[in-house]
């Protein structure tokens, strides 16, 4: 697969060719689906938490005697039946993790990042840095490219660049050895800095692959 190259300007300045092992393959949405689910899963705190009758604070004393009454015989004002009583079921911290092969997390994100250079949504810069943090300077980049609601990959963190689309609102910038299926689903564009689309097809193809390079 060959992809056009791009400058901080829009305009082409080489061509490399990416491996179709990686970029080109056929999407699983099957995989994709269940991915998904796994994610949003793990996203949960499980934090959620409410107070069962033994929890509730007072309601030592028994309300009125067992018999003799005529009412129903009740053994404490925190029962669930009562205002101020405990909850019946209610939630307690758990944890939501759910976990997925190593095999089907590859194939997710293999399938993420196929479906965006099949739909021509994935572009690649040939650089992307900053000498101060400046706003207005990654929003004229990303005006240039033509990028919408841009998922930024870097090969490295770079304060400058970070602290530069801080405040873009849609725009999120993240690490190739970190990316996932879902940044990549989520994202209307993928915008790669050269070197980190290298770096991640040398992930995924388990070596020190270099891309080959046609300039023009």
């Amino acid at each position: 697969m060959k992809i056009d190259v791009l400058n901080i300007k829009g305009e082409k300045v080489e061509q490399i060719t990416l491996n179709d092992e990686i970029f080109g393959i056929t999407p699983n949405e099957d995989v994709l689906a269940q991915y998904l689910r796994v994610y949003m899963h793990n996203q949960r705190q499980g934090t959620a938490s409410a107070k069962d009758r033994g929890e509730v604070s007072g309601g030592g004393k028994k309300p009125w005697k067992q018999k003799g009454t005529g009412r129903a015989r009740v053994g404490s004002t925190r029962s669930p039946l009562w205002r101020h009583g405990g909850v019946t079921h209610g939630p307690k911290p758990k944890s939501w993790n759910l976990d997925l092969p190593k095999k089907v997390r590859r194939l997710a994100t293999l399938s993420a990042l196929s479906s965006k250079f099949a739909t021509n949504t994935a572009i690649v810069l040939d650089t992307l840095s900053f000498d101060t943090p400046k706003t207005k300077a990654m929003v004229e980049v990303m005006n240039n490219i033509k990028a919408v609601k841009p998922l930024v990959v870097l090969n490295k963190s770079d304060v400058n660049t970070l602290k530069s689309g801080a405040n873009i609102k849609n725009l999120k910038i993240t690490q190739a050895s970190v990316l996932n299926a879902y940044d990549v689903l989520n994202a209307k564009t993928l915008v790669f800095v050269k070197d980190a689309i290298l770096d991640l097809q040398a992930k995924y193809l388990g070596k020190n692959v270099e891309s080959k390079d046609e300039n023009k």
